[in-house]
């Protein structure tokens, strides 16, 4: 039999010894019940020399307590785990097997799915049954691995799992061991059910590695493990498609305080590797170099993310600023993505899609949300990472930001709109000029480069001349609008950056909510340099072409006056002097006719407003207007309008309703013409 080897089969342990509570210590009896005394103790008795019975004459009793290895059974029964090979067998141990095939010189008893031994008929005292459970004793292993076995009556025994006994291998260390039985432990990132085996995306400090555990064609294996968990996979290294899988042969989860140790591993490790690189910036900016701190924790946590398989959803806004601050992104950790997860990563942990308006709106998040909590149910992922470039900085975006905030989404928004400070609460992290003292001027397109080449440093060279891009289309004036122009022109004329601005422009009006990944690639030049050039002068012929249309309809019903302060007002309906549902849209519109009047009035202060059934688009120029200031003194003033809006300071848009639109245009005439002057 095998006994507990802590205990010595007792059951109990000493811890030590403490004074006997009858006798007191003496070890002697000083009074006696005559009638509980036999014949033996009668001379013992007459000489005063009985010993006390409860300590047996020591005066002391140990103090005892439940051996916690055989939970006080004093009887060990070994379990092998189907991990176990034969040199987990020990001669001499008892372990609890399943009867397989009874035949006439006895039994075959499997102690796990692949060990087996037999117990002759000459140890059976009774023919068993097959699938009967049994206790045998290992008598004997014999060279060629034949296993003697002997049953074993036993009533009060304790079963201690037996688990193969590997050391813990890192993802990132596999490649060693292909072939080999391994041990990891990690985060479950992802669980995927297949046709045939349910894959297992396990994520550790060196990166993650996908398990497939097979029980039946399409049927869940393990179907207690989820994702989130801790847990520890045994199995066999292969390779599969040139990429290390692990075939798994047991997935458990990890004791409570082995996954906080684990998870804490974990975790420290990936943090170490998302910490960006100490890039510079390109140019000279006071502005960004205020804003370095948050950009930096913009990078990091992105890698963070693709470092530990959480999905990106990169959304932005629809013009040549939001398109090349996301894109440079993009290009930024789609490489990283397919490092960590396999070259189709990218199509499960990143999505880039543009928004309709100039913020993130109710339509956006109901999109975001249906799709990650499908894929939550469907695949385990963890919920995604929201990422917004050239919105996200304003009161509009709250509505969408609350819904996120109830499923735990995390934001990061890179804006340069004027921000409301309402936002900030909602947000992991926040990147805008205004929070150094700086304005539109900086835009995101400048940002999300400065950011990419912190997540990557190796995408410098091929978005280079984003920033410049992104200046020229949002019509930057600032000081590093002029120094990204100038760190392009090794390779790019202003005419050309202007081209490309134009491009997307244009192709972002008719790709509408689809991130054009492929035309927008070869309008930035990241392909084929010569479709890159024929498709730029192919849009930009078509997107002056409908321009020039446009305003020589438009031009003829501007309406200019000449307000207070000495600014000159021009207003366009476009909703009836325009041509609908075409390019250019009313906003570029009313900034086609804006800067055609700049000209015009060169040298004076200028505003346009372009308005419709309820809304105004704002373009100013000379005039110190504060956009989003107005619409909250509007929206104060006139109760029953339904005013909100905002953007940047001399650039914006309000809404408001129909009926009361004469009423909000006038209003906002007056503000205009109290605003100062340059």
């Amino acid at each position: 039999m095998s006994e507990c080897s802590e205990c010595k089969g007792t059951g109990f342990i000493v811890e030590g010894e403490t004074v006997c509570p009858v006798c007191h210590g003496s070890g002697k009896v000083k009074s006696v019940d005559l009638t509980s005394l036999n014949e033996e103790d009668l001379p013992s008795l007459l000489s005063g020399d009985l010993n006390c019975k409860k300590c047996g004459g020591t005066g002391k009793i140990p103090v005892k307590k439940r051996c916690e290895k055989c939970n006080g059974s004093g009887v060990i029964v070994h379990k092998l785990h189907n991990t176990c090979d034969l040199a987990d067998v020990e001669t001499g141990e008892l372990y609890e097997g399943v009867v397989g095939d009874v035949v006439a010189f006895g039994a075959f008893v499997y102690l796990n799915s692949s060990i087996k031994g037999l117990a002759h008929s000459s140890k059976l005292k009774r023919e068993p049954s097959r699938a009967e459970k049994m206790i045998v004793e290992v008598r004997s292993i014999q060279a060629n691995g034949n296993i003697e076995l002997a049953p074993v009556s036993v009533s009060n025994y304790f079963i201690v799992e037996v688990k193969k006994n590997l050391p813990r291998r890192l993802s990132s260390e596999l490649i060693d061991f292909v072939g080999k039985q391994i041990l990891i432990s990690g985060e479950v990132i992802q669980v995927k059910q297949t046709g045939g085996p349910t894959i297992f995306t396990i994520g550790d400090e060196g990166g993650i590695v996908h398990c497939a555990a097979f029980e039946k064609a399409g049927e869940r294996a393990y179907p207690e493990i989820d994702s989130g968990m801790i847990v520890a996979v045994m199995g066999e290294a292969n390779l599969r498609n040139s990429e290390i899988q692990i075939e798994v042969q047991d997935i458990s989860p990890l004791s409570s305080s082995e996954a906080v140790e684990i998870k804490k591993q974990i975790d420290c490790a990936i943090r170490k590797r998302a910490k960006p690189s100490g890039t510079k910036f390109l140019i000279q900016s006071q502005i960004l170099e205020k804003l370095h701190p948050e950009m930096v924790k913009v990078a990091e946590e992105i890698r963070y993310a693709v470092l530990t398989s959480r999905r990106i959803i990169l959304r932005h806004h629809a013009d040549a600023d939001g398109i090349t601050a996301a894109i440079a992104i993009e290009r930024a950790i789609l490489p990283l993505i397919r490092e960590v997860g396999g070259m189709d990563a990218e199509y499960r942990f990143f999505k880039r899609a543009p928004s309709k308006a100039p913020f993130y709106e109710l339509e956006d998040i109901t999109k975001d949300l249906t799709f990650a909590l499908e894929d939550k149910v469907r695949f385990g992922q963890k919920l995604p990472l929201i990422v917004l470039m050239d919105n996200g900085s304003t009161e509009e975006d709250v509505p969408a930001m609350l819904q996120a905030k109830v499923y735990g989404l995390d934001i990061i928004v890179v804006d340069h709109h004027h921000p409301d400070k309402i936002v900030d609460q909602y947000l992991l992290s926040h990147v805008n000029p205004a929070h150094a003292g700086g304005d539109f001027g900086v835009t995101a397109g400048m940002l999300g480069f400065e950011i990419a080449r912190m997540i990557r440093t190796e995408v410098t060279d091929e978005i280079k001349h984003f920033p410049a891009v992104s200046a020229i289309g949002d019509r930057s004036q600032a000081p590093e609008a002029e120094a990204y122009i100038k760190l392009a022109s090794d390779k790019y004329t202003r005419e050309e950056l202007t081209n490309i601005a134009l491009a997307i422009d244009y192709e972002a009006y008719w790709q509408r909510f689809n991130d054009g990944r492929g035309i927008m690639n070869d309008i930035l030049n990241l392909g084929n340099v010569t479709t890159h050039r024929k498709i730029v002068e192919l849009l930009c012929k078509q997107a002056n072409s409908a321009i020039a249309e446009q305003l020589e309809t438009c031009m003829q019903n501007v309406k200019s006056t000449q307000l207070p302060n000495s600014a000159i007002l021009n207003v366009i309906d476009v909703e009836n002097y325009a041509h609908k549902f075409t390019f250019p849209p009313p906003g570029k519109t009313s900034g086609e006719i804006h800067d055609r009047l700049c000209r015009k009035y060169d040298g004076k202060p200028v505003v346009t407003i372009g308005y419709g059934p309820d809304f105004a688009v704002i373009r100013s120029k000379g005039v110190l207007l504060n956009i989003p200031q107005m619409v909250r003194e509007l929206r104060d003033e006139m109760k029953g309008a339904g005013v909100n809006g905002g953007g940047h300071l001399v650039v914006g848009s309000v809404k408001f309703v129909g009926g009361m639109r004469q009423e909000v245009l006038q209003k906002l005439a007056e503000k205009i013409g109290k605003a100062g002057i340059e």
